[in-house]
Parts: structure tokens; sequence; C-alpha cells
């Protein structure tokens, strides 16, 4: 498969306009309407409905999404690996989503990994969370930095770091059922978090935005006011500065962070190597 004509496929999914989508991969728009052409051709089934102002994926087109996806990284991590220099040894492809990657317990993590290992390279990929028990059995990632490690067999774990999630809010002075004023922000920390944010009946209620990361949701509680939950590493500075208030006997919900990887991964022996040697220096 052509990995240009996957780009193609996927920019004009992104913007819905093969213009835009031209633009964006300097390309002419008779040249992205002859891959995505070519594109059906090869797949034998056409992926986008043309319809005058509106351009939609086929049935077919939305289920070859996560394939094209797949089929780019994999080509991206390969490109890499058989490139690698005398100066390294191997690559090492960490996995997480965006909410995961804001915390400055991963960037610490790596660090280490690199003082630890500096003949090896390092590659960061960031996945939703539906994404990470596939790219890990399909080794698109050799490893996922999570805080809800999957249900896989053969998975092995190790704990990194544990943090708190602090419901925090624009205004000084507030327990949660003054809270229950406030417009609020839902950052997605996954089911058990959802489980227990159900239990504060204050905050049932459609959220004002619903992020899965945390800077959209810090720059709108700052900017614009409310509550939610935030990391504690990420609302303390701005606790501090009189910025953000911890709401009045609030729980603090306790999460850990986990190094996920299968022990069927052909780079088993060398994680498990890895992880000891980090836990021999904590």
């Amino acid at each position: 498969m052509d990995t240009d004509l996957l780009r193609t496929f996927l920019e004009v999914n992104k913007t819905r306009h093969f213009g835009k989508a031209a633009t964006n991969l300097y390309l002419t728009q008779s040249a992205v309407s002859f891959r995505i052409r070519q594109l059906e051709i090869k797949l034998g089934t056409p992926v986008f409905t043309r319809k005058r102002g509106d351009l939609r994926l086929t049935a077919a087109g939305e289920r070859f999404v996560p394939y094209a996806e797949s089929i780019l990284q994999t080509w991206g991590r390969a490109r890499q690996d058989v490139a690698l220099t005398d100066s390294y040894q191997q690559q090492l492809t960490v996995g997480a989503t965006s909410l995961i990657w804001e915390m400055d317990s991963c960037s610490d993590w790596l660090e280490q990994v690199e003082a630890k290992q500096p003949d090896w390279a390092l590659r960061t990929e960031s996945l939703s969370r539906q994404q990470i028990s596939n790219a890990l059995l399909e080794k698109q990632v050799d490893v996922v930095l999570t805080s809800e490690p999957p249900k896989l067999a053969d998975l092995q774990q190790h704990r990194i770091t544990a943090f708190e999630l602090l419901l925090v809010c624009s205004e000084p002075d507030q327990d949660l059922e003054s809270v229950s004023e406030l417009p609020m922000v839902y950052l997605d920390w996954g089911t058990r978090f959802g489980l227990e944010h159900g239990r504060i009946a204050s905050l049932q209620r459609t959220p004002v935005l619903h992020s899965h990361a945390c800077q959209p949701a810090l720059k709108f509680l700052l900017n614009r006011g409310g509550v939610g939950f935030l990391p504690s590493t990420v609302a303390q500075p701005w606790i501090e500065a009189g910025a953000l208030h911890v709401v009045k006997d609030s729980p603090a919900m306790a999460n850990e962070l986990y190094l996920v990887w299968l022990s069927t991964s052909d780079k088993h022996e060398d994680i498990e190597a890895l992880v000891s040697s980090l836990e021999n220096d904590a």
C-alpha cells in the first residue's frame, strides 16, 4: 500500500475538504483527487461520499481509518528502526494518551530511561484510551504509560508513581454544595474516575467542557471560571498563586501511573532489565 495514499486519505478525512487537504500536503487539488481515486481502486470501494459542500466518509471509509493510521505508525517506526545508527542499539516506542503525556512524571521517566540507556533511541506516540490495547498487541508501541492498565493476557505492569486528582475551582471558599452553581469542566480520566465522579451529587450535570487533555481544561478554569478535577502537579502552582482553590471537603482521588508491556514482546527482557535497573536507583 502506498503510504502517500494513506496520508492523503487521513488528511482529507481530517479537513473534510479536498482543497484544504491539498494546501496542507503541498499538492494540487487534482493530485489529491487522483490519490483518493487510486486508493478507492485499490480497496475496491468508495471511501468518501461527495455531495456539493458535503464530504463524508462512507461506512467502508470509517472502517479503514484505524488501519490507515496503524499502517503509517508501523511504517514510521520501521523506518526509524532500520535507520538506527551505530550510536543506538535499539528503539523503544512509548505510547500514552495526551492526558498522560502532559504530566511531568512522564517527562521525568523518559529522562531517566535516556540516562540509564543512552544507546536507546526513544519514540513517543499519542494514543486514545481505546487504542492502547491494539497498539500493544499489534506492536505499534513497546510500552505504554497509563493510569488504567488494560485487561490483556500476558500484560506486565510496573508502578512508576502515585498522584492525586484535586477538585479545584476559580472561586475561593467554595464547598461541594456551592460549586453546583459553577460551570463544570470534565477531564476524562477513564472508567474508574467516571464512577467516582458519578458519586458526587453536586457535579451531576452536563459539563461546559469535556476534555481529554489537561491544558484546555486548566486554561478554561483560569480564563472562564468553573470547577473540575485536575492532577495535583498541574493544579498546585495555580493554587499557590491564588488563581485556583481546592473545594472544601472534596475528595482527593488517588491515582497511580503504570508502565505496561506484554511479556510476549520481543523486547520483554530489555524492558524487564530497564525496570529493575530503575527500581534499584529509586
